[in-house]
């Protein structure tokens, strides 16, 4: 029997479905982004996006076509992080618009909340660009249209709509090059996909489990350290001296080494014709001392548990950051009761040493996030709702994070909000520079809009998987130097790929490079790294700060 209608209880399934089935996939989905670098991507911002409109469906009393519009819609705007998440809440938001005052939904109203959907998302995109997420919701959109007129049985309407969808995703690659190159479909239609997808399975009835683990948002996305990694994977650091009854060979000391490495790794062993040291980081220190024992007598032996003392560390941190946070809110309500100021600032940053430059050019409220996990909408909004000042300038500092802003200011009524579309964290420095007390928010507005327009960012990370860009083939591992408009190095080296991507960024014009190194790179390989390049462009100046950032050695500016 053809099904006619969706009532609001089959389109709550529908969609807990839909939002199932991409958090499920999420992580194929960031697969198919085009940078292979270890950012915040395409899958987890609509997983979270989507996430939050879930958190509000699951929590309504009662299921009518008006109140599940109503969390659908406002969820996923709050919740929205990144560009592809923002551009899913928009299209939820205008589908929801179109649908809430119905009991039930046929063809017709389903397509005409498409087209509304899709009018939504394209509006809040300033410059939409085909081969993306927008492009697939279009296609969907328009053969909803052309179908629904004749379409009595909503199986076979939403089957070919959910085809053609299909079909232009896989037209993506031919609109966009970067796609093609790199030999992937476009990861936000991807995404928009999978959720249809899901949503279709719950209309034809299968089994879904819609048990969501409901993950908080991270902030912060720390690579691992070399040592960080060799601590968790063999957790005791064993140390010991044998004291030998009989000189060892150099066979024997071989397979001792060799003994070592089969359970453990960072091994030191220095012996000579009395003593023999060994240092071993392994999970069983017992297999170690019990062979020790087949040559002599141990002594100064020493076992300590670095899973334990990395535990310490890391409640040590979390304690010194929750004595800052809380000494950051107090300073935050005592200047609450005060007079609101003339303009504040607000700006998306991680790393220590970027938090202090921003700090001491007077932000008043930084978010935690920006390339590692980037902030939602929601986060703005508490972000503008603890900035007391008539305007409030954001500075999102990257070009993934733009969308959420704009999209905070627009849902925010008492304050005058000032989005300067800064892409970079160097972007976002050069603004606060270009800022002058004396003039006003629209003085400034240009002046910090023109500032930033001056500068050319470069950033030094590591490739995540295998993929092939700019006719440049690229491994996991592989150290990568990324500019504003696409790759400019790749090698083995850190600080050689970090000199070849400033000599392409440099040119007759540049008087200013400045290095910000992160927390993988060390102030020596900062310094050594300033010193080539003030010797290679004697005529610049040349500064080196710490940034403090994970996942990017050096980020770079030249201005």
């Amino acid at each position: 029997m053809a099904t006619n209608t969706i009532d609001a209880g089959l389109l709550a399934k529908m969609f807990l479905a839909g939002a199932k089935n991409l958090e499920v996939k999420k992580e194929w989905i960031n697969e198919l982004n085009v940078f292979p670098v270890p950012d915040g991507d395409t899958g987890t911002n609509m997983t979270l996006t989507i996430m939050s409109a879930v958190k509000e469906v699951n929590s309504l009393t009662e299921v009518n076509m008006y109140n599940l519009s109503k969390a659908i819609s406002s969820g996923s705007l709050r919740g929205a992080r990144g560009n592809s998440g923002v551009i899913l809440s928009q299209l939820l938001r205008g589908f929801t618009k179109k649908i809430r005052d119905y009991q039930e939904l046929n063809a017709e109203i389903l397509a005409e909340a498409m087209e509304k959907a899709v009018e939504t998302a394209y509006k809040a995109v300033m410059k939409p660009k085909e081969g993306t997420i927008l492009t697939v919701a279009k296609g969907a959109a328009e053969k909803a249209a052309e179908l629904a007129p004749e379409s009595e049985d909503l199986n076979a309407f939403i089957e070919d709509v959910l085809a053609h969808a299909e079909y232009v995703l896989s037209q993506t690659p031919e609109m966009l090059p970067v796609l093609k190159e790199a030999g992937v479909v476009d990861s936000g239609g991807q995404g928009l996909l999978t959720v249809l997808q899901g949503a279709y399975d719950a209309f034809l009835g299968k089994e879904i489990d819609l048990n969501f683990e409901m993950p908080e948002a991270k902030t912060e996305f720390v690579r691992p350290s070399k040592e960080t990694e060799k601590e968790i994977k063999f957790g005791y650091c064993t140390e010991f001296i044998i004291m030998l009854e009989n000189p060892l060979p150099d066979e024997e000391v071989y397979a001792f080494k060799d003994f070592l490495n089969g359970i453990g790794d960072s091994i030191v062993l220095v012996a000579d014709d009395e003593l023999v040291k060994v240092h071993v980081h392994t999970n069983d220190p017992g297999k170690a001392i019990s062979k020790a024992l087949t040559y002599g007598q141990l002594t100064r032996m020493k076992i300590d548990n670095m899973r334990e003392e990395h535990q310490e560390r890391l409640i040590k941190n979390a304690e010194k950051i929750a004595a800052q946070q809380a000494e950051e809110d107090k300073k935050r309500k005592e200047a609450a009761k005060q007079p609101p100021k003339e303009n504040g600032f607000i700006a998306v940053s991680i790393g220590e040493g970027i938090k202090e430059i921003f700090q001491g050019l007077g932000v008043d409220y930084l978010i935690e996030g920006g390339q590692t996990m980037n902030p939602s909408t929601e986060d703005m909004l508490t972000a503008i709702e603890k900035v007391n000042a008539k305007n409030i300038f954001i500075l999102p500092n990257n070009k993934n994070i733009i969308l959420a802003a704009n999209q905070a200011k627009a849902m925010t009524e008492d304050k005058n909000i000032i989005v300067v579309p800064t892409k970079t964290v160097p972007q976002g420095i050069t603004a606060m520079i270009s800022y002058v007390p004396e003039k006003s928010a629209e003085e400034n507005e240009e002046a910090m809009t023109e500032g930033i327009q001056m500068v050319k960012t470069g950033q030094v990370t590591y490739a995540v998987r295998d993929t092939h860009i700019d006719e440049k083939e690229i491994h996991q591992g592989d150290i990568m130097g990324l500019g504003d408009h696409g790759l400019l190095a790749v090698g083995q080296d850190i600080l050689t790929v970090a000199e070849e991507t400033i000599r392409a960024m440099v040119d007759e014009d540049s008087e200013l490079i400045s290095i910000y190194y992160g927390e993988d790179m060390s102030e020596e390989d900062a310094e050594s790294l300033g010193e080539k390049i003030e010797q290679a462009y004697p005529d610049c100046d040349v500064e080196v700060n710490y940034g403090g950032q994970p996942i990017y050695y050096c980020v770079v500016s030249v201005e």
